[in-house]
């Protein structure tokens, strides 16, 4: 018996905390190795989430919907045994209201991590993943917010709309699980909730009742103080959350749809941010040395201009962070427009767009060459006017950092080209170009080595890659466990292709030299293409194959 074990919970009892399994995580090293020990005292069976996976949940008597409100859940084995899993051994409670309804069940427990990694697994192979027991009549109307409050999730079990316990529950588990990003799409049978996170949008739940889907989108437009009688053009709003003592800004965007409205919930957690990118370093991205030296190098030039290009949320920004962050110096007048300011840069005078008030980025860059800067960031280029003043801004002696969307490295050419700049004036303005995404970091907990054997019909640059590395390729397999929730992936790391301009590739792209013709002399350069790094990484063991081709195919 665990007498250290059985002291601590003697000594919180008689302390009159009934919350006996909080207060021993609050002191465990590992919450895993605190159940395994709980179990073993109590004689109750820890399951982890290899049996779960394996049994049959039970959703016809517990759905799934209720699982996740009373952190539990119903399976059954091969032998037809029913098993009640829990997270707290000392939730009597609980366990007399199972064999209440469920009759003789076995009470297995598993920790917070085994059972959120089941729900998941659970989720993604459900079409429907139940409802919330609301009928169609007599659903109340979202409660009012005040114009500027922060809206605080209180306890979801404590209020009596159906609506707002199920928009809180949906903020509340997307902060928890680190959710960039939330969908409520409406449907011809209700609403569907998902997330994305790591990048991936994931099915999270269901509701199964169009009037309750109708009021949710109004409870969230009514947050973001939207027009709620307004259903047949799109809108844009902002609110603002207080979770774990911190206020976190929501960006919502409303768009009516065949079936009624759908809203999308972008989720700005700046304290966060601020703590997960202190001592932010183009290493800790995932940059390689060599990749990390030449963004250095870029960002140390005394004038013109380095470009980040990528999809919407691949880390361009956060990239260029990093790069000023490692090269500043207190000589340097950096200031930055940014949209929104996400991180604050110490030393760094940051200016956040307002396009209401009429600061937009055009704007905001005049100001800004007139108050005698050496580095310029400015957060997105989006319309002529801005590239017009930024190529220029370049070309007059300062050092400009920007992001732009475009696919590759060789596509910003054509897209300055859109904004009305001619190729000469962009090619003598530019140092060089990176085109990044991001890639989900296998989890190292779980996952298993993987053969591969080169074969006729395989893809050229990974039967190159395989050649590269010869016997030394580390491939891995996602398998998922507690830890990763159940995907496989835990984290991501930055992967991007890098082109420093030469003279040579600069009287290219200032003739319009043809691309075919631009890449073959980058390649000669040292040039790789983002399918090929990204193919090392997965060679090395720091992704998979499938999550390449999700990314770089």
């Amino acid at each position: 018996m665990n007498s250290a074990l059985v002291q601590r919970i003697a000594a919180i009892r008689s302390q009159g905390d009934t919350e006996i399994l909080p207060a021993l995580l609050a002191t465990a090293a590992d919450p895993q190795v605190l159940i395994d020990e709980l179990g073993s005292l109590l004689q109750q069976p820890v399951r982890r989430l290899t049996m779960l996976a394996a049994w049959e949940p039970s959703f016809d008597r517990l759905p799934f919907t209720e699982c996740v409100r009373r952190r539990c859940g119903l399976l059954t084995d091969a032998l037809a045994a029913s098993h009640f899993v829990i997270t707290d051994p000392f939730d009597t409670d609980i366990v007399a209201w199972a064999r209440t309804r469920f009759g003789a069940v076995e009470v297995s427990l598993a920790s917070e991590e085994t059972l959120d990694a089941w729900l998941a697994h659970c989720e993604s192979g459900l079409t429907a993943l139940g409802s919330l027991a609301v009928s169609a009549e007599g659903v109340p109307a979202a409660n009012a917010v005040t114009s500027g409050e922060v809206i605080s999730l209180r306890d979801i079990g404590n209020d009596d709309s159906p609506t707002v316990r199920f928009v809180n529950s949906t903020l509340y588990d997307a902060l928890k699980l680190g959710a960039s990003d939330i969908h409520l799409e409406s449907d011809p049978a209700g609403l569907s909730v998902k997330f994305r996170l790591d990048g991936v949008l994931t099915a999270m739940r269901r509701v199964d009742s169009t009037a309750l889907a109708a009021q949710a989108i109004s409870r969230i437009k009514v947050m973001a103080q939207l027009d709620i009688s307004e259903r047949r053009v799109p809108q844009d709003g902002r609110l603002q959350i207080s979770y774990s003592g911190r206020a976190i800004d929501v960006r919502v965007s409303i768009m009516p749809s065949i079936h009624g409205e759908d809203a999308v919930l972008r989720v700005l957690d700046r304290q966060h941010l601020a703590e997960s990118l202190a001592g932010l370093t183009l290493a800790k991205l995932g940059f390689g040395d060599a990749a990390a030296e030449a963004l250095r190098q870029l960002c140390r030039k005394p004038h013109g201009m380095l470009l980040v290009t990528g999809p919407t949320g691949s880390g361009k920004t956060t990239t260029l962070y990093a790069a000023i962050a490692e090269t500043h110096q207190s000589r340097d007048k950096i200031i930055t427009i940014e949209d929104p300011v996400e991180y604050q840069l110490p030393g760094v005078l940051q200016i956040p767009v307002n396009e209401r008030k009429g600061l937009t980025f055009a704007r905001g860059l005049r100001s800004i060459l007139r108050h005698d800067p050496d580095k310029i960031l400015v957060g997105e280029i989006r319309d002529a006017e801005t590239a017009q003043i930024a190529v220029q801004s370049a070309l007059t002696g300062h050092l400009v950092f920007t992001t732009v969307h475009a696919n590759t490295v060789f596509d910003v050419v054509g897209r300055f080209e859109q904004f009305g700049i001619d190729a000469y004036t962009f090619a003598s303005a530019i140092n060089g170009v990176l085109a990044q995404r991001l890639l989900r970091r296998v989890c190292p907990r779980c996952a298993r080595p993987m053969e591969l054997t080169a074969t006729a019909s395989m893809d050229a640059e990974l039967h190159m890659a395989m050649h590269r590395f010869g016997g030394t390729a580390r491939l891995k397999q996602a398998q998922g466990c507690e830890e990763c929730r159940g995907t496989g992936y835990a984290g991501r790391f930055a992967l991007g292709e890098l082109l420093p301009l030469n003279s040579t590739l600069k009287a290219l792209v200032a003739s319009r030299a043809p691309q075919a013709q631009i890449q073959a002399e980058a390649e000669r350069a040292g040039w790789r293409h983002l399918r090929s790094l990204a193919l090392d990484a997965a060679l090395s063991g720091h992704t998979t194959l499938e999550e390449v081709e999700r990314v770089a195919a």
